[in-house]
């Protein structure tokens, strides 16, 4: 049975893969742990929880050494949106976070799973079926964390064994946590607002195409490819994954269908769509298919149902 280590445990992603590992592995193996413990009771109580500052080595080491995980899933940092109003903390946060995390893995044995994102491509990259190997010139701090957090967790494998392995997450839609900073978050807030008050206004330009993603099938791929045999992975960090890609209109069209009354205008952001208009239309995800069987399940008309419905019931 694994015995698993969430750092960022209590962000949007956390929240849900903390539950969805402890429903598969056990409560009491997956230990999680954030800055502070502000966040779900659910999150805290069900099993081991931790402070841990990903900046602070030593601390990170002391509850790999209390607990001895097998894997560490590194998920604390600063997104995109943020990042660009702190770019210095968004280098620190996710470099050294991400370094001091591999360090102790090397140490102690874990293996490492961290995500990416679509963030790691920029303006010169093919924007429609963006391949898995492609050129990554981004132009934001948070893309360029992504792709050094890819060529150091690359390292860290050829280098040193470190079992390596991450997705390039899409923009994430969930109704259990909100986002925390991204340049995809329009596609989580349309939906609350469309469900509180029947309007929404957007900050994304409308035919501002970007792949998504809903919830169960990022945690699905997180679970899939750390169990995925490593003699059949090739790319390791990272592999693109994607599930449907859509422009503002689209995800508005079909919230309509539900919510007849539902009206939607935009007020444009132009950092937040500076940011997306560097970022693909669409992902190849054929590595990711092809070497440990990734498939999702949620379309944008099943995801709309399912947001709907959910939401519906948590915002009564």
């Amino acid at each position: 049975m694994r015995k698993i280590l969430v750092t960022g445990a209590l962000g949007q992603i956390g929240t849900e893969l903390v539950l969805y590992l402890r429903e598969i592995y056990g409560n009491l193996n997956i230990i999680a742990s954030d800055i502070a413990p502000k966040g779900p009771e659910k999150v805290l109580k069900a099993g081991p929880f931790e402070i841990v500052n990903v900046l602070d080595a030593k601390r990170i080491n002391e509850v790999v050494e209390k607990y001895k995980p097998d894997v560490i899933i590194h998920l604390a940092a600063i997104l995109s949106a943020v990042g660009e109003n702190n770019p210095a903390l968004a280098w620190n946060v996710n470099m050294y976070g991400l370094y001091n995390v591999l360090e102790v893995a090397k140490s102690n044995g874990c293996a490492v799973f961290t995500p990416s994102s679509i963030a790691a491509f920029g303006p010169s990259t093919p924007k429609d079926k963006t391949p898995q190997d492609t050129i990554q010139r981004p132009t934001t701090m948070y893309g360029v964390t992504k792709v050094a957090g890819e060529l150091l967790c690359d390292y860290y494998f050829y280098k040193y064994g470190v079992d390596t392995r991450g997705v390039r997450f899409p923009g994430l839609i969930s109704y259990e946590a909100l986002p925390g900073g991204g340049t995809t978050d329009y596609a989580v807030h349309i939906y609350y607002e469309a469900v509180k008050n029947k309007k929404y206004t957007c900050y994304i330009k409308e035919g501002t195409y970007m792949d998504m993603m809903y919830m169960p099938d990022a945690l699905n791929a997180v679970v899939t490819l750390l169990e995925a045999n490593p003699d059949k992975l090739i790319h390791r960090n990272a592999f693109n994954i994607t599930a449907m890609s859509f422009a503002p209109e689209d995800i508005y069209a079909e919230i309509k269908k539900i919510i007849p009354e539902f009206t939607m205008d935009y007020n444009i952001d132009p950092i937040k769509q500076k940011i997306a208009e560097s970022w693909p239309n669409s992902l190849d995800d054929t590595a990711a298919r092809e070497e440990w069987g990734w498939k999702p399940k949620y379309d944008l008309p099943l995801m709309t149902k399912d947001m709907i419905e959910k939401l519906s019931i948590k915002l009564k």
